[in-house]
Formats: structure tokens, sequence, C-alpha cells
């Protein structure tokens, strides 16, 4: 086993040393600066030209800590990189004639549905490839309530509000990707898993690439992922699991095994001479489907202009030059993959740095050199944009009034399970006198505005920090009997209103002879209002009106689980015994005595 890897590694520096390509003598110099330029940990570039890799090169840490150096081998999560994979399988389906593009995918996955029926009845496959079902991202629905359950993330689609018409607007969305995974997954009957790693891995010789985070964590030669907290402080990242949201951008690799995937794509779909993309769905791909914006030239850049989408690619052109280009992005990683389809010239790079510009500033550095075009310093440019974005965002010194109206509520009162089922559930609790909101990956301290507002801070071993400032606010809102009821949150910027999750208070345990003390019959004016249990339940029925499901939230006291605002509380004498019970709603509260 160490022989075998020991040749591996032999052969991939092979490709290192044995480049001749002139265009990129001296280049370190350049990335060495923008490693410098942007405090990246690291990131690892390859060059491909025609049907073979002529530059593989790591430039800092894998590792910063223990001071491992990047590689060409690197292993990098690519992020959203991985939408042109998901959207293949599909491209050679079509040609095996499983399904046609143009089809309503709702034919092959019956329970996929939308928001409404326009989009149901008319949405294709291609729609889903390319951005244009007018639903916007809703990221926070899988971001912050992850599932390894693809067939529950499916689910959630159905409750994602569109923002525009349908067709009529450009707006990413990794639930369509998720979607693409699951056709595949019915006609085939595999998991996309296994449809990547037999489709594309295995005849692209992608050997150590892989599809989650446990198996990346499988593997040697991994980067550890970063952030930069300020200016220049470097903070590990802990890997994010993606789950069943893994087509939109699960995959790992390394800029030398991506380089098999670009050289398939400007070869025709091709690699070694084994058709592994049919050549007419190449051709589509990386063909114009959809509008993203108009991308005008600037007066800086004249000739870098249109923004267009293809199928898991974004087009655009570069001096001249046809460019097909993805980006991706996941805690503490980013990747770009590009090619020009025209010059037979691709370019991967994959940093282990969160939030950084690394891998457009290298790609358009070495796109320069390669195309043999105008060629700009991107790092005197960066220092320059970063120095004016610094100027325009110093914020106006707002005065604020010295006392602030705080909410009327007990700080009790907000506690219970919030819930969409467009997102997921989450729990607002207390502990230490303080209000927690604590979603299924992440814990956030609630700090009241003013009101019925929260501002939200991230908690992160144990403690809080407050130095980030909101940017999104918890607006708890009230029922007609001034119960909070749910909370409003601003989660999807393309929507001109909140997301509202609904408020279920959380029950406690009681014993069943306690419930047993309820039962009984209380009268009301004349009213005969019935308590009795089914097994450990207990329920209140009036006639002429349903039968109501009681939940006890406190001791002696029940909300209606199905009728928002309602409750019960049942009142004892000095004996203990249960003599009352008192219907609290939002026209009034009234007594009924015990029969």
């Amino acid at each position: 086993m160490k022989k075998l890897l020991t040749l591996f590694l032999l052969s991939a520096t092979m490709v290192v040393t044995a480049q001749t390509d002139k265009r990129l003598k001296g280049v370190e110099k350049e990335l060495n600066a923008i490693l410098k330029e942007t405090n990246a940990a690291g990131f690892a570039v390859a060059v491909v030209v025609k049907d073979r890799i002529v530059y593989a090169k790591g430039f800092g840490y894998r590792d910063v800590e223990k001071k491992l150096p990047v590689d060409e081998n690197t292993l990098f999560a690519i992020g959203s990189c991985s939408k042109a994979f998901t959207s293949s399988i599909l491209g050679q389906l079509e040609e095996e004639g499983k399904l046609k593009l143009t089809d309503n995918p709702r034919k092959y996955v019956p329970d996929l549905e939308f928001y409404n029926n326009d989009i149901n009845n008319q949405v294709t496959i291609q729609d889903l490839m390319s951005h244009r079902t007018g639903v916007p991202r809703h990221d926070y629905s899988w971001y912050l309530f992850p599932t390894t359950d693809r067939e529950a993330l499916l689910h959630r689609i159905q409750f994602h509000e569109p923002f525009t018409g349908f067709r009529e607007q450009w707006y990413y969305n990794n639930f369509m990707f998720l979607a693409q995974g699951v056709i595949a997954e019915r006609i085939t009957g595999k998991s996309w898993e296994d449809n990547i790693r037999e489709r594309f891995f295995k005849p692209l010789e992608m050997s150590r690439s892989n599809l989650n985070i446990e198996e990346l964590e499988g593997q040697t030669n991994v980067a550890v992922g970063y952030a930069i907290v300020g200016d220049t402080a470097l903070e590990k990242q802990d890997y994010y699991r993606i789950g069943g949201m893994a087509p939109a951008g699960s995959i790992n690799s390394s800029v030398n095994e991506m380089g098999n995937w670009l050289i398939t794509w400007i070869n025709g779909g091709k690699f070694k001479g084994n058709q592994i993309l049919p050549e007419s769905y190449v051709r589509d791909a990386m063909s114009s489907h959809m509008v993203i914006e108009a991308a005008l030239p600037s007066t800086e850049f004249p000739d870098i202009h249109m923004a267009n989408y293809g199928y898991g690619w974004m087009l655009s052109s570069y001096q001249g030059h046809y460019e097909v280009e993805h980006g991706g992005a996941i805690d503490g990683f980013r990747a770009s993959t590009a090619f020009y389809p025209t010059d037979s010239i691709g370019i991967v790079v994959l940093t282990n740095q969160g939030g950084a510009p690394v891998t457009s500033l290298v790609r358009k550095t070495i796109a320069e050199r390669m195309l043999q075009i105008e060629r700009t310093d991107w790092v005197k440019e960066h220092k320059e944009r970063k120095a004016e974005q610094a100027n325009a965002e110093q914020p106006e010194k707002v005065e604020e009034a010295d006392v602030k109206p705080k909410s009327a509520h007990l700080i009790t009162d907000f506690i219970g399970v919030y819930n969409h089922p467009g997102y997921g559930d989450f729990t607002v609790s207390i502990e230490n006198d303080s209000l927690y909101a604590v979603f299924p990956i992440m814990k956030m301290y609630l700090r009241n505005r003013h009101y019925d507002v929260f501002e939200m801070f991230d908690v992160k071993n144990g403690k809080v920090n407050m130095e980030e400032e909101t940017s999104v606010f918890f607006n708890f809102i009230t029922n007609d009997g001034g119960e909070i009821s749910g909370v409003d949150l601003k989660l999807e910027p393309a929507i001109d209103h909140p997301i509202e999750f609904k408020r279920t208070p959380v029950t406690i345990e009681v014993d069943n002879s306690v419930m047993k003390s309820y039962e009984g019959e209380y009268e009301l004016s004349g009213m005969i209002i019935k308590v009795y249990t089914k097994g450990e339940t207990l329920y209140l029925f009036v006639a002429g009106q349903p039968e109501y499901e009681l939940l006890p939230t406190e001791k002696h006291k029940f909300n209606f689980k199905i009728v928002d605002g309602y409750k019960v509380e049942f009142i004892e004498d000095q004996d203990k015994a249960i003599t009352e019970l008192k219907l609290i709603q939002p026209n009034g509260t009234f007594v009924a005595k015990r029969k």
C-alpha cells in the first residue's frame, strides 16, 4: 500500500516538474503576493491545456497550526463546484434515453411540489438546472436545519415562497440541485453518491475525491478550513456536514483530480479517449439558458462583461474570451473551476479560506497569462477596492435613547418550540436567566432590543460573541390573547416579508393520577363543560363544539392544542381539591364551578 502511495505521489510531482509552458514563468511571485495580501491560510491551483495538466502547485498551509503545506494533491471542499457534476448525471441519462431535460421533474419525482401550481404544471428539468423557477435560495432552510434525509429536504420546497414570476428572473437555488440528485436516484435506483463515484470519479481517475466529511476525515493530506477574524487573524472552522443537500455541494477534491474534470469539458466530454459526457450535453451545458444580470462593461474593465447561466456553469466574456466558470463556498473553503472552451485552457483554484477573494484573484492572474491578454495587477486592484469599501462602510454615529421600551412579557413567555414547515424546528429556552435560541447546528444568545424584538449573538465554546453585529432580529409576535404565538425572522432577503415560525409551548410531564383529578363536569352560566382523559391525555368538551386536546404547560395549567390563545387553569381549594376551571381566552377570563 505504501509503495502504491509513493508511486502516486511521484507521478503527481512529475506533473509539476514537467511544466514547460513559458506563459507561467515567474507566476509564483504573483501567487505568493496574493497569498500574503489576502492573509489566506493556503490554496492550490492547477492549469490545463488541451488534454494535460501543465501546472499544479500548492501555496501556504493546509493546517496553519501544524505548519503542514498545501500541495497539488491536498483535498479541499469544493462546495458548489459540485453542481456541474450533478447536472451531468442528467445529461448522461438523457443520452441513455431515460429522460428528457424538457420533461417535468414531477414525472420522475411525483412528491416534488412547489409553492403554487403555476410552477408545478410548467416546470422542466432545464428550469432546475438553470435557476429560473422564480424561487429564491431559502438557504437557511438547509443550513440552519440540516438533515441527512434527502426526502425531508425535498418536502420543504413546497413551502418556499417565490419572489417573482416563473421564469421571469434568475435566482440561485441549492434546492433545485438537490431535486436533480433525487431525479437521478429515482431513475437509476442508485444513490447520488454512487452515481458520482461510478460515472465520474472512477473513469476520471479521481481516486481520492470523496463525497462527505466522514470520507474526507478518513483521508490523508486534507485541508483544515479557516476564516479571517478582523483583518488578519485566522480562526479554524469546523467542517460543515451538508447531509441530504449533498447534490448541491458536498464534493471534496484536489486540483490535480479536478484537472481531469476540466480536461473532460475542454475535450468535448472525452477523457483519455473515452466519451464520459455526451458531446451534445457539453455544448448545451455551457450555452446560455438564463440571463443572470446585465453585467455591462465597466470603465475600469471594459472587456469583462456578460453574466449568463448554463447547466451548473456561469458564462461570461473575459477580454473577448468565452469563460465558463463556477465558484463554490462552504464553511472555511472557497473554490473556482473555470475553462475557456475556444482556447482549450482550464484553471481550478481551491482554498481553505472562507470569505476570501483568493480564488478570483488567482484565476484572473493565471487566465490573463495563459490567454495572453492585457494583464491587471490584481493585488493592487484588491488593495484599492478594499480601501474603498472600508471608507464606504464607515457607519454614521446614531444617537440612541438612554432608555428603550422593553418587552412587557416575562422571559418565560418566550420559551417553546418554533416551527416553519419549509425550514424546521428550533427551541427558545432559558439558561441562567437569559434567553437562547437553539438551532440544530448552533446556539444564539437573545438580548432584548426593544418591545418584543431581540437581537442575536453567536455562542461558541460556551461564550457569547458580542462583537459581531446582528444581521437577523427575532421579532416575536402575539395572538389576540396577548400570548407569544410565533416569531418573524428575515431569513430570505428576496422575499419582502419575514418567515413566520409558529410557537408551540413546551409541555411538562403530568402524572396520570393528577390528570384524573381534573375529570368531571364544570358549569358556566348553565353551560356544561366536560373534562375527561383518554389514556394519558386530557380533553375538554362543550356540546356543539369539537373535542379539544389540552397540553400541560405548568402546574394545573393547559393550552388548547389546536386553538391559539386559549388556556385552561384548574383551581384548587385549601384542601388541594380541584373546585373550579378557569377559561382564559382572547375575549376574557371565565370561571366554571365544578359540579
